[in-house]
């Protein structure tokens, strides 16, 4: 070896030892879900273009990962360059200064190419403040095996009725198949995502126009009984326990006839790791002949918060894991039907997607969630299964606990909702609102 090629090969060792060395490290907190894992998964795809950044993960289950985000973002800790946050934090955080604006993300981003429903609830006085690495409604995803054997026909447009005489034809004790399997996992985001959007459809409502906590209402009195029979009847046993990924893995598993929950879901059911992935068949969330359906409308988004001495690197990242081309990528390397969805119109215009067998349901049933317009009654928030105002996320957790331990059996059902108002009125008075 000549003394000039040991010393060209020399500096391009160093020179990459330079460049890991002086690598910025960003930290990113999120979610323990499917889509997330896989992002994780291709993060080298984003350091091989981008050798100057070093991404670092926190990964952590639902609840746990709001009240760190939340903590950290309010006492401004800095733990976080980037944080996996939803459409109830958004447009609160926008508004308090604590994330930084997106709208100066490049050109080729697209941000006209976002769904105008998933947009409309990250942004804030004209500025986008997350992008969406994935949007969702919820709806019915079924075995229609045993929907079959039963003589049913799940309409695509189901009620209420139709689901509760489907979890009992398809109820099978004695070999582990349980008709429905819904959340009852206490929290704002587990439990109460689900059981608000099911009240929506019952004419239910969190407050009236002056603010009042309406759970002393015939509405929700009916919202839950319907919930708990359903589940104490055709549910699997410890129900109270389970949120979104553990019935996942119960109907992966072939442990249920149905499950109403979030339409990101529908490729997990019908994936690699589900032993029922040619038996699924999808249903618009049930309504109760009120005029409203029991879907809701959400978004796990990716923001920065303000703060962070590594927006740039930080923006980098946000706009790869959130773009066009990362959509295309997931599909080169798992297919279509694995890519996250609910994002972008091109998506939804694209001919191969359009093939996937749940691509329009989830499309509709985005579509058909109206945040601004949720129950049968006027409200006086914005939100399907939240409500935007700060006071929420703690209110809907503890009366989550009530609901769960009514799913449990440690309360009964008038305990839980008289417990569930009396909180309510408390919180409310507390913070101004009922005067």
């Amino acid at each position: 070896m000549t003394l000039t090629l040991r010393a060209l090969l020399g500096a391009s060792v160093a020179a990459g030892l330079s460049t890991a060395a002086l690598a910025e490290t960003i930290t990113i907190a999120t979610v323990n879900n499917g889509d997330m894992i896989r992002m994780q998964g291709l993060t080298s795809e984003f350091t091989a273009a981008n050798p100057d950044i070093t991404v670092e993960w926190v990964t952590l289950e639902e609840n746990v990962l709001r009240q760190k985000v939340t903590t950290d973002i309010a006492t401004k800790g800095g733990q976080f360059d980037i944080m996996t946050i939803g459409t109830y934090e958004v447009p609160i955080w926008g508004k308090q200064g604590w994330l930084v604006s997106l709208n100066d993300l490049p050109a080729e981003f697209d941000i006209d190419d976002l769904l105008p429903a998933i947009r409309g609830g990250l942004t804030v006085d004209g500025n986008l403040y997350a992008a969406p690495f994935y949007g969702e409604s919820s709806m019915v995803m079924y075995r229609t095996d045993l929907m079959e054997k039963a003589g049913l026909t799940m309409p695509e447009a189901p009620t209420w009725a139709d689901i509760k005489a489907a979890a009992a034809a398809m109820t099978d004790k004695e070999n582990e198949v349980y008709g429905i399997c819904l959340r009852g996992k206490a929290g704002w985001g587990e439990n109460m995502a689900f059981l608000t959007a099911m009240s929506n459809s019952y004419g239910a409502r969190w407050f009236d126009m002056d603010w009042k906590p309406q759970f002393d209402g015939a509405a929700w009195k009916a919202t839950l009984t319907d919930y708990l029979e359903m589940m104490n009847n055709f549910g699997p046993p410890g129900a109270s326990n389970n949120g979104f990924n553990e019935n996942l893995a119960l109907f992966q598993q072939g442990k249920c006839g149905m499950w109403i929950d979030a339409t990101v879901a529908a490729s997990f059911v019908t994936g690699a790791d589900s032993t029922v992935a040619d038996k699924v068949g999808f249903a618009l969330a049930p309504d109760n002949g009120l005029g409203r359906r029991s879907n809701w409308l959400w978004a796990w988004s990716l923001a920065i918060p303000a703060g962070t001495q590594k927006e740039a690197s930080a923006k980098k990242f946000v706009e790869w894991a959130t773009s066009k081309a990362y959509l295309e990528l997931v599909a080169s390397k798992e297919g279509w039907a694995n890519v996250p969805p609910g994002t972008r119109t091109s998506l939804y215009e694209n001919p191969e997607y359009a093939k996937i067998p749940f691509a329009k349901m989830t499309l509709d049933s985005i579509n058909s969630a109206d945040p601004t317009n949720p129950t049968v009654d006027p409200v006086p928030y914005v939100g399907v299964q939240f409500v935007a105002i700060p006071e929420f996320q703690g209110l809907a957790t503890a009366v989550g606990q009530q609901f769960s331990a009514a799913l449990a059996g440690t309360t009964t059902l008038d305990d839980a909702l008289k417990n569930s108002q009396d909180l309510a009125v408390r919180e409310m008075t507390k913070a101004g609102y009922i005067k």
